[in-house]
């Protein structure tokens, strides 16, 4: 017996081992089978890491468990940012015997936990779903080519899923959210019946933008009979419910290819007013099942016809209530007699055979009823009959709906009527009333009730002609917290609409906004304004200003306005402003932009065409001036709202705004930037067409004196320009070096000189899309005044020294020098400039680039007793031992190459007779020639690509154009055809032989 025991022990513990071992052995064989069907048969990015697949026997056994953690499906071409799939956890179980010893996998169950699908179809019908490779093959290849996976699936399960599906070409959307389903089914057989189970806490259902199901609880148990040969699916036993509504279905799906021919009826399986009444949107509360109901209903509707790029199938649906009901236990009143007769028909698909026709609706809100009718045929071009009537007391309302935490009061009236046609260029023939009488509205939220609200609307159209429509806001008053507002307003016509209209009275902004809550926004302050507009569109966008009549006076009082877009704040203590036709004329304005302050003042002219018209600039001109205006707090995040270094990079290009035509005239005591302190700036800052102008803004900084000019080109946001013209006074070497990452770039010798410059320099190029210029696009030329430069511990200047073995090389002061220096595509070029070092007459120049490599040339003019004896020997050999004993000045030729701080020097020549500055001069010519031929090139390579480019597009313009005069060509030879076969077919047609005229009496005769 104990031998028995022992040997299941050790059985036991050899199949554990086993268990153990199966998946690290087969681990690799079945991930290369995954990759290889997933590259077979899926056209879209898999992804997942290697070390996120797992194989375990003890997670589903007897089945093997494959697993992959974190799997996203990501889509191609039109939907390469679209996210199909995002899967924490999927599972599958695998047949263990077919793992071991077959060549195909079976794959027996699905399990995925907490998966979001986001199914997209767009408007051209592309779907996002459509990731499968169709076989290019032969049958006969694809007969023989087996996957590596046999699908065997006979159940799956998806835990705490989310779905999003959105159609734009309908459009049509639907969420589900928490979704649990789990199916069952043998899908190794070709007939069988696959059963379903699914639901959701959260369902929406949306067309067009509305909200037709909302935040619905849906449960699903279906049953479907499978034809997978015929792919024929039937519905058989199904119970759908959504919230209260119980909805079965019947009938057939068949996709044979890619059409899907579906034959579907639907209807309520219970025929309680209170189911349907849980579908309304609002009414599905954790209230509703307190709900007292009466009245009964009918619903049902069928789908019909072929689905596929081109077709929709029919569709239509019938609603009847009658004597419904509903009251809600805490409310005093019920409504009662709510009859509705409706019904949706499209019997073939196309959309502008949709019959929308709602016979019937009433309803008797507590003692007040409304009624309506609506008859709609079409989509594109509706033709519309229909009616509402309505006189509401909104008290009452709130005594039959809850209206929590609000009430209402006052008497609204509607008197609708439209028949006719509405599309683009005509709209029915309507008359609509709406007046609001002793209008209260208050809230637990507002700081105080909205009294004395009245308005009295009229929409008017007798021809049916757009243009023909007037909409007349004949009267709206209001008091908040007894400041009163009031207004009117007249248009008339839609496309060329005429305007008749005033504003006045006090608008206290924090309560305004409590009773309107604008998100990511905080407002406060009062605004007390008059003001009045009369006009038509047309004199607007022809900018016929003496046309419109405009004019009043708007007052701003401790005005303050924070939101996510500015969270520094805006605050305006007070400013006030006077309207008329062409301009307002901002006074006495001032205040504090985040914690800088300021005052402005100024016009703005063609405010009324800038929002109004399309396409259109904001004028104006206006004195801004501050005592310190901090522009580092304007380098926000954002992503986090945060204030940023403001020498980190910037996320994209800052666009200037569009439709803009400013003039800012600046005079700032002090502004900060970065660790740069302006003083005295002043100057014109000019905002047009999306360039950024400065014209001769002066200031103060680092000890110099500045004066830039130049603008800023956002037109194109791919490769936005700007040009500078700097004129600079008494400026530190090394405080420029440190303050300017340009200077650090192209001129980086600047941080190890002692001392001070001046220049005058011109230079252009592109902003990176990260605010910072794109180097290697600069040119640019001007002047370096060297007011004096104490040269000192250079590794260039050793490096001379060290070869020549001229001490005072080592140190020495520049003053007064000024050099000439140009920018060519990115490379600062130093045109030749001479020096005098004791007895040492120095010429340098060439350049040095946006990588830090450095190309120079130096002549040194020296005598010739002061050559040492290793130089001479070196000289000896290149000019001639003869040219050095007979004079008495020699000048060496040296090239510096390498880096500023890994420079390399080396004795390129010499001359006995030759001036220094000459063979400088034509070294540097000969290096500038040479860039700015290779500039050209560059230039002229982009013009031709832009050419190409262009020709390509006129091309295409070209084709395009001889195709449509072609078809308009074969078109007119069919009519004429037509029109010639109509003529001979009438002249063949026997004559019908003309009537005979009745007689007339002859009133020649005389009558007896």
């Amino acid at each position: 017996m104990k031998k028995v025991v022992i040997g299941f022990f050790v059985f036991l513990a050899v199949l554990l081992a086993l268990a153990a071992l199966v998946p690290l052995l087969f681990k690799d064989k079945i991930k290369q089978a995954l990759d290889k069907e997933i590259a077979k048969n899926i056209n879209a990015s898999v992804v997942y890491a290697t070390d996120d697949v797992s194989l375990s026997l003890f997670r589903d056994f007897p089945n093997m468990s494959l697993g992959v953690e974190n799997l996203l499906v990501v889509g191609q071409d039109s939907f390469a940012t679209d996210t199909l799939a995002k899967v924490p956890s999927f599972r599958m179980g695998l047949d263990l015997m077919s793992v071991i010893t077959g060549n195909r996998v079976k794959v027996n169950s699905i399990k995925l936990d907490d998966p979001t699908i986001r199914l997209l179809v767009l408007k051209s019908g592309k779907a996002n779903w459509d990731i499968f490779l169709t076989d290019t093959t032969t049958t006969a290849e694809a007969d023989t080519a087996a996957s590596d996976f046999r699908m065997a699936i006979k159940r799956w399960d998806i835990n705490n899923g989310t779905l999003f599906y959105d159609d734009l070409s309908i459009p049509f959307g639907l969420a589900a959210y928490n979704v649990q389903h789990t199916g069952s089914g043998d899908f190794e057989k070709s007939v069988f019946d696959m059963k379903s189970q699914t639901t959701a806490d959260r369902f929406v259902m949306t067309y067009d933008g509305v909200n037709y199901i909302e935040n619905a609880v849906l449960d699903a148990d279906v049953t479907m009979a499978m034809d997978l040969d015929k792919f024929l699916f039937t519905f058989k036993d199904n119970h759908i419910r959504i919230n209260e509504l119980p909805v079965q279905f019947a009938g057939t799906i068949l996709m044979p290819e890619e059409d899907i021919d579906l034959d579907l009826t639907f209807k309520a399986a219970d025929t309680d007013f209170r189911s349907v009444l849980s579908v309304v949107p609002g009414m599905f509360k954790e209230d509703f099942k307190d709900i007292k109901t009466e009245g009964n209903l009918s619903f049902d509707g069928y789908v019909k016809g072929r689905f596929n790029d081109t077709l929709m199938p029919g569709f239509g649906t019938e609603l009847k209530v009658s004597e419904g009901m509903f009251k809600y236990p805490d409310l005093p009143q019920a409504a009662r007699n709510i009859n509705v007769d409706m019904r949706i028909d499209n019997p073939d698909g196309n959309m502008e055979n949709t019959v929308v026709d709602v016979r019937k609706f009433h309803m008797d809100m507590g003692k007040n009823p409304i009624d309506a009718r609506v008859l709609v045929k079409g989509i594109e071009v509706m033709q519309v009959d229909g009616n509402v009537k309505a006189n509401i007391d909104l008290e009452e309302v709130t005594k039959v709906f809850p209206v929590e935490g609000m009430t209402l009061r006052g008497l609204l009236k509607v008197d609708a009527d439209a028949k006719g046609t509405y599309s683009e260029k005509s709209m029915p023939v309507i008359d609509a009333d709406m007046r609001l009488t002793n209008g209260y509205v208050k809230s637990k939220d507002f700081p105080a009730p909205i009294q004395n609200l009245s308005a009295v609307v009229n929409i008017l159209n007798k021809t049916g002609n757009t243009d023909d429509t007037r909409i007349n806001i004949e009267r709206f008053n209001m008091t908040l917290d007894g400041e009163p507002l009031e207004g009117r307003m007249l248009v008339q016509g839609i496309e060329h609409p005429a305007f008749d209209g005033q504003i006045k009275g006090i608008l206290d902004l924090e309560k305004l906004t409590k009773i309107f809550p604008q998100e990511g926004m905080t407002v406060t302050g009062r605004i007390n304004a008059n003001v009045a507009a009369k006009g038509k569109m047309t004199d607007i966008e022809a900018e016929r200003y003496n046309n419109i009549t405009a004019n009043g006076t708007m007052g701003i009082k401790n005005l303050n306005f924070v939101s996510t877009d500015l969270p520094q704040g805006l605050k305006i203590s007070s400013a006030d402003a006077v309207f008329n036709n062409e301009r307002i004329q901002l006074n006495n304005m001032n205040g504090f932009l985040g914690q800088s302050d300021f005052k402005a003042s100024g016009t703005v002219s063609n405010y009324i065409g800038y929002a109004l018209a399309e396409n259109q600039s904001l004028r104006g001109n206006f004195n801004l001036s501050s005592n310190t205006f901090n522009v580092n707090e304007w380098m926000v995040d954002e992503n986090t709202g945060q204030t940023t270094d403001a020498t980190a990079e910037a996320e994209g290009v800052v666009a200037v705004p569009e439709n803009l035509d400013i003039t800012l005239n600046v005079d700032a005591k002090q502004v900060l930037y970065d660790n740069l302190k302006l003083s005295n700036v002043d100057g014109r800052v000019l905002v047009k067409d999306k360039v950024a102008r400065l014209e001769a803004v002066k200031f103060n900084t680092l000890g110099g004196a500045f004066v830039a000019s130049g603008s800023y080109n956002t037109q194109s946001l791919k490769q936005p320009l700007f040009d500078m013209k700097l004129d600079v006074q008494n400026l530190s070497f090394k405080e420029a070096f440190n303050a300017f990452n340009t200077i650090k770039v192209i001129a980086p010798i600047a941080g190890l000189l002692d001392g001070t410059f001046s220049t005058k320099f011109n230079f252009n190029g592109e902003i990176g899309q990260h605010m910072t210029p794109v180097f290697k696009t600069l040119d640019g030329s001007g002047i370096i005044d060297v007011v004096k430069a104490a040269v000192s511990d250079v590794k260039i200047v050793d490096q001379i020294s060290r070869l020549t073995h001229f001490e005072e090389l080592q140190n020495f002061v520049i003053q007064n020098k000024r050099i000439d220096a140009q920018i060519i595509d990115g490379s600062l070029v130093i045109r030749p400039f001479d020096m005098k070092v004791g007895d040492i007459q120095m010429t340098v120049g060439g350049s040095n680039n946006v990588n830090g490599n450095i190309d120079y040339v130096t002549a040194l003019n020296v005598p010739a007793g002061k050559i040492g004896r290793e130089l001479n020997t070196r000289l000896g050999s290149l000019i001639g031992n003869e040219a050095l004993k007979t004079s008495d000045r020699i000048t060496l030729n040296l090239n510096i190459g390498g880096t500023l701080s890994d420079p390399r020097v080396a004795l390129a020549g010499g001359s006995a007779k030759g001036q220094a500055k000459d063979l400088v001069e034509s070294v540097v010519k000969s290096k500038v020639d040479d860039a700015k031929m290779q500039l050209e090139q560059k230039k002229q390579q982009m013009q031709d690509s832009v050419r190409n480019e262009l020709d390509r597009r006129r091309q295409e313009a070209e084709d395009k154009a001889r195709q449509e005069l072609e078809k308009k060509r074969l078109e007119a030879e069919k009519q004429i055809k037509k029109q010639a076969t109509d003529k001979i077919t009438d002249f063949l047609k026997p004559k019908a032989k003309p009537a005979t005229p009745p007689a007339q009496p002859d009133t020649t005769k005389v009558q007896q």
